[in-house]
């Protein structure tokens, strides 16, 4: 897999389940991961209210998709057939679906069977399922933009101690990923740590309100922190205190 910066990027959103007041963020986001090449949103843009206003600036191509049947969604077709193609014919090492629907598991489960990386994107309410099929899933919530309706829009508070400490999935994963990446000296390297938990989960950290791991770790004082170099801190499990 390609390093951050050389990574090619498949964008595709699916207009029906997506708010268009995110996509600033989530083009923000996808830019720290690579490049993105490719920028498809499919919709019927007779009854989508909101995007066709987006797409042009941030050079997205809109793929008109008309609901042939009432109640079939034929938008979801459309896309996972795109997305289809695009994993077997192109050179593409990530896919980016925007979606809060539950229906595209299976695809993001099928990507990622192919050793590509799925980075999805919806809002609180989306289904545990697809959360999990991505390698990665972060709510865009966090990325509404302001407008004269909402001047400020509501972000992800920051969770406190017991917050992130109550969090039983957050917790034993940061634990796990802590333990099976130290070193021979106890200690565990914070880059090999994000790494455990990208191949082990989809947990974000600006999901619980923190921009890095790092500051989510501090957050839950539940581990030790050592910097043996500088900006390269490390951590462990908090040692007991020894007996005077």
């Amino acid at each position: 897999m390609p390093n951050d910066s050389t990574r090619n990027i498949a964008l595709l959103i699916d207009c029906d389940n997506a708010r268009p007041d995110s996509i600033r963020g989530v083009l923000d986001e996808l830019a720290k991961h690579g490049s993105i090449h490719v920028r498809r949103a499919y919709g019927n843009w007779k009854r989508e209210g909101g995007w066709e206003d987006k797409l042009h600036p941030y050079a997205i191509l809109p793929v008109q998709q008309f609901a042939y049947t009432k109640g079939k969604n034929a938008t979801d077709l459309a896309m996972a057939i795109d997305a289809m193609e695009l994993l077997f014919t192109e050179s593409v090492d990530g896919f980016a679906l925007v979606t809060s629907d539950c229906d595209f598991t299976p695809l993001a489960m099928k990507i990622r069977a192919k050793g590509k990386l799925v980075y999805g994107f919806g809002e609180e309410k989306t289904p545990a399922a697809f959360v999990n099929a991505c390698s990665e899933f972060i709510r865009t919530e966090n990325f509404v933009e302001a407008s004269p309706e909402n001047p400020e829009p509501k972000k992800t508070s920051r969770r406190t101690r017991s917050e992130l400490r109550g969090d039983t999935e957050l917790m034993n994963t940061l634990r796990t990923a802590i333990q099976s990446s130290e070193g021979d000296d106890g200690w565990a390297f914070l880059g090999k740590v994000g790494q455990f938990i990208a191949n082990q989960s989809s947990l974000s950290p600006k999901n619980y309100g923190y921009a890095k791991w790092a500051d989510l770790i501090r957050a839950t004082e539940y581990f030790e922190e050592e910097s043996k170099i500088p900006n390269h801190p490390h951590f462990r499990l908090k040692r007991p205190a020894k007996a005077p």
